[in-house]
Order: C-alpha cells, then structure tokens, then sequence
C-alpha cells in the first residue's frame, strides 16, 4: 500500500493523547504503517548506566504512532490526500481541499 505521508510533512494527529498536537515527521516505517512524528507520543526511556555516563540518566523520546491517525498540515490546514498523474505521467499528490500539487 502506497502511503500518503512523507519524511519532512507537517502532521496534525487526529486522536489519542496528543489529538490536536501538529509535527513534522522524522521518519516513515512503512512496513509497519507508523511514523514518528516531532514532539508527539514522547515515552520516558531509561538509560543504564554506562562508560560515559556513569550514572545513567532518563530521556524523553518520541515513539512511532500509527499514519491512520495523521492528517497532512498545508498551510495551517490539515487536508486529504489524493494521488493523480501529471503530465509526464508520474503519480503526484495533491490536497484534496484546495487541489494544490504538493510534490
């Protein structure tokens, strides 16, 4: 399945905890159907101590959530995502609201 969220697209989540929050995405797991998205679903992850840093430590990180609930931003708007070909016959995505060519 050909997904419709790219590395470097502006996000909106559509639910869960952090329903509302917006990001750009770091990276699409397409075997999987997740992306991490910037800022959105932040885990704790515990650290063991180790050579360089002897008392180890707590960070915050973000985990991949699924791309159902993404919603591409443009604009400040977040749209649909459709796929059609141009006219050197490549396939483009485009937003559904205004019909704009995003690629």
């Amino acid at each position: 399945m050909k997904l419709k969220i790219k590395k470097g697209d502006t996000v909106k989540v559509l639910s869960g905890d952090d329903k509302n929050a917006t990001g750009k995405v770091l990276r699409v797991m397409a075997s999987k159907n997740t992306a991490i998205v910037e800022g959105v679903n932040l885990v704790t992850k515990h650290k063991k101590p180790d050579a360089e840093n002897p008392d180890g430590s707590i960070a915050k990180m973000e985990a991949p959530i699924r791309i159902s609930k993404l919603q591409l931003v443009i604009d400040g708007e977040p749209t649909r995502i459709g796929r059609k070909l141009d006219e050197n016959g490549k396939i483009k995505r485009y937003a559904k609201k205004t019909g704009e060519i995003i690629d």
